[in-house]
């Protein structure tokens, strides 16, 4: 129940915040994205009612490997079964092109906002597994360098590619553990081989495709 309740608040979250910003475009939209964050993160900070700086403390141990890869498992195939549907080819048609799109009639903002909100309704999700993980949870965690994290996780695996962004978080999420005994120098291997990777692959370093392709 409360993972439903997180989800939910997240995606009410994602619908506040995507109704007035997904006309933007480009890096407009991301800065709109990226501030919000930043603005949540502080307001929390200082609510009492929500442990302030603090965070929030002693929460039961609910999360178990079963819960987690089974969120992941669901996750992926109601994703999966959206995108492969015939709703879905808006979705597919406004990420490829959307001025082509906009210009056969469909309105490219009701499917952005339709993404936003499921994608922030399974964040919301993750968030309340990550808690019940952590036993405590604070606006530190959420800082604008994880949402750099997660950007970077999206565009080595390729958007659009959901098996590629799966396979790069769990490189990036490994990556920094091998890189620990070089401790001294472990972000700085790590930030340049972020950029070796996105300057050789600019299209995702997993952007591969199953099936037959057309010539």
């Amino acid at each position: 129940m409360a993972l439903i309740i997180g989800g939910s608040c997240a995606a009410m979250a994602g619908l506040l915040i995507g109704l007035p910003s997904l006309r933007l475009r480009g890096d407009y939209l991301a800065l709109v994205t990226l501030g919000f964050g930043e603005i949540i993160r502080v307001i929390f900070q200082n609510v009492d009612a929500l442990g302030g700086a603090l965070g929030l403390i002693g929460m039961p141990a609910y999360t178990t490997f079963a819960w987690t890869y089974g969120c992941v498992a669901l996750t992926i195939f109601v994703v999966g079964c959206l995108v492969n549907s015939t709703y879905g080819c808006g979705f597919r048609a406004t990420h490829d092109d959307e001025i082509a799109a906009e210009a056969v009639g469909l309105n490219t903002v009701r499917y952005k906002i339709v993404a936003f909100v499921t994608g922030a309704f399974f964040a919301g999700i993750a968030g309340g597994l990550f808690a019940h993980f952590k036993l405590a949870i604070d606006p530190r965690g959420f800082d604008f360098s994880r949402s750099i994290e997660i950007v970077v996780m999206v565009i080595l695996g390729g958007m659009g590619n959901t098996v590629g962004v799966i396979l790069a978080a769990v490189l990036l999420t490994i990556l920094p553990e091998v890189l620990r005994p070089v401790a001294e120098y472990r972000m700085v291997i790590y930030s340049l081989l972020l950029i070796v990777l996105m300057l050789s692959r600019p299209k995702g370093l997993f952007n591969f495709r199953f099936g037959k392709t057309s010539s």
